[in-house]
């Protein structure tokens, strides 16, 4: 197994899958033998691995529904050996695969160095800029505070230290940020927790400034610094008395296992504790994202008045777009970066789930055709994610149908309410109702959780098909996205994020309520809407939904920009 990507944005170092295949979505694997290869995407790729990988060398396959480990049994032939990096892959998929492997007669073989990095001539170095102290009153809790938590969930389950390896975990631990990753403000860390509170922060040296060092350490007990290399001699030498170890099932490598186990140690696969006490933000967090979506709903609702002027005459492409875009968001002083690379998807690019544009290949925007702008923004007091599709100039009927069904889904989920223990995956069915009914799909999850200046993918809560039984809590944020895509035409999705909440609870309940409030705050294409299928409800949601959007960003915008928004958020 050659390469491989989970969905994230690495440092440019680590984008082995691009190196070797040319794709560059944000989730995938490659797996390439003497005489053949694949490259296996999920839903949102199957458009895009077409355009940018040679299906002369690799085949292509469906990451869920034909993955790597069958097509390997189909594959390999006895005697076989098939090498991987330790580093880049859990203990459960390596599992898989040494099934599949002996399956075949075939044997599955840890290589001490990745076979990628070993002929990459010119690979990118490991980033090198500092970390940087996130302070406490973005992030609601000290350092101190949130070790104290995941400590004491670590005693309860009877584990005597944590090997955390998720980065945002780390960050979110130590309350710490950086810039290794593209768009997501984290830092190259391995991190130990103890049951007893103690911690130890594996990183680069160089990476720790002074500020930094007296953040980590001003609390007791102080959190002891080594270099980033020196997680498996630390990890040999543990005391007799840390005996249990956990790893995340998710996160950590097979690698981490095994050094703990040659330690003499009992690794036990787990959950990591920060991730189940990050998602429910803190009541400061939550503040914060809200007064984060306030800038960039007025940011973005500037380019979509200007979009409405200059989209029709021909002269913008996909990129230009996308950096006016990013442009009126960086007036804030509390922007850093993107949340991601702006999707902005004209006409048929529109239907490629996570597409990206790029200066050779970006389509002209013309008029009567659907844009699609999938765009964010990582300010220091939050985290966005916003979709909305528009006309540039008059959408046919069947836009306008398909649109509006996406929009009766998005509807549907966004004004839900449901009892507590209720998860992601129970709700999914209410965002494509509307679409099944007219026997159309997406083959997409529904949403995804958001960090606080952290990812704009985090778990573990998400809103899927199937494959998700974590209950939605108070605090937790999360997308709320359907779509519909037709290939080679259009695509059309709508994205808010929203925020789970207590609901009141109606006369006779026997159950706590939640439900959703909607955090993003940026006007929904009229142009699009065909008002004659939404129902009564739906269009008192529409229209309370704009009457808040006017109301909040009204302030915030020129005089000329305010009379668009007073148009397009009028009344249905």
């Amino acid at each position: 197994m050659a390469g491989a990507g989970v969905d994230a944005y690495p440092a440019p170092y680590a984008e082995r899958l691009k190196w070797l295949t040319d794709f560059t979505g944000s989730a995938g694997m490659g797996v390439v033998m003497a005489d053949m290869a694949a490259v296996f995407i999920d839903g949102r790729y199957t458009l895009q691995v077409r355009d940018q990988v040679d299906g002369t060398l690799y085949a292509y396959r469906h990451l869920i529904d034909e993955p790597p480990h069958a097509w390997l049994v189909e594959n390999l032939k006895p005697g076989m050996k098939v090498g991987f990096d330790p580093k880049l892959l859990t203990a459960a998929s390596v599992a898989r695969f040494e099934e599949a492997a002996a399956r075949a007669k075939a044997t599955l073989v840890a290589l001490p160095k990745n076979l990628i990095d070993a002929v990459w001539t010119g690979q990118p170095s490991r980033p090198k800029a500092t970390a940087e102290v996130y302070p406490e009153r973005f992030a609601g809790r000290t350092s101190a505070e949130k070790r104290a938590m995941a400590a004491k969930a670590l005693k309860a389950d009877g584990v005597d230290a944590f090997v955390i390896s998720a980065l945002d975990a780390i960050a979110w631990l130590f309350n710490i940020r950086g810039t290794d990753g593209e768009f997501t403000p984290q830092v190259y860390a391995y991190a130990i927790l103890y049951a007893d509170g103690r911690a130890t922060l594996f990183i680069d040296p160089a990476k720790v400034t002074d500020d930094v060092r007296a953040h980590l350490t001003k609390d007791q007990p102080a959190v002891t610094l080594a270099p980033y290399d020196a997680l498996e001699e630390t990890v040999k030498n543990l005391s007799a008395d840390i005996a249990v170890i956990g790893l995340d099932r998710d996160y950590s490598s097979r690698w981490l296992s095994d050094i703990i186990t040659a330690a003499g140690k009992k690794p036990k696969i787990g959950v990591d504790p920060c991730m189940a006490l990050k998602a429910p933000k803190h009541p400061v967090e939550l503040q914060g994202v809200r007064d984060a979506h306030v800038r960039d709903g007025a940011a973005l609702t500037r380019f979509l008045a200007w979009l409405d002027v200059e989209g029709p005459k021909g002269t913008l492409d996909e990129v230009t777009a996308a950096d006016r875009l990013e442009a009126f968001r960086a007036e804030s002083n509390l922007f850093r970066t993107p949340s991601f690379a702006t999707i902005c998807g004209a006409g048929a690019n529109g239907a490629i789930v996570h597409y990206r544009a790029s200066e050779k290949t970006a389509a002209r925007i013309k008029a009567d055709m659907v844009l699609l702008v999938d765009s964010g923004g990582q300010y220091l007091d939050g985290t966005t994610d916003v979709t909305r599709t528009v006309a540039i100039g008059k959408a046919t009927p069947e836009q306008k149908r398909r649109f509006t069904l996406v929009l009766k889904g998005h509807i549907a989920l966004g004004k839900a309410r449901f009892v507590k223990g209720t998860s992601g995956s129970q709700l999914d069915a209410l965002a494509r109702h509307a679409l099944w009914s007219e026997g159309l799909d997406y083959d997409h999850g529904t949403g995804h959780g958001v960090g606080t200046f952290l990812g704009v993918h985090e778990g573990p809560q998400r809103i899927s098909k199937v494959g998700n039984t974590v209950a939605l809590e108070p605090g937790m944020v999360i997308s709320n996205e359907p779509g519909y895509y037709k290939t080679g035409e259009y695509g059309i999705r709508i994205e808010n994020l929203v925020a789970v909440r207590e609901a009141r609870k109606p006369e006779g309940a026997e159950k706590p309520l939640l439900e959703f409030e909607t955090l993003t705050l940026a006007p929904i294409d009229l142009k699009m809407v065909d008002a004659s299928i939404l129902d009564v409800a739906e269009k008192a949601w529409l229209n309370a939904y704009h009457a808040q959007v006017r109301e909040t960003l009204s302030p915030l915008l020129d005089e000329k920009t305010r009379a668009w928004l007073n148009a397009a958020t009028a009344a249905v």
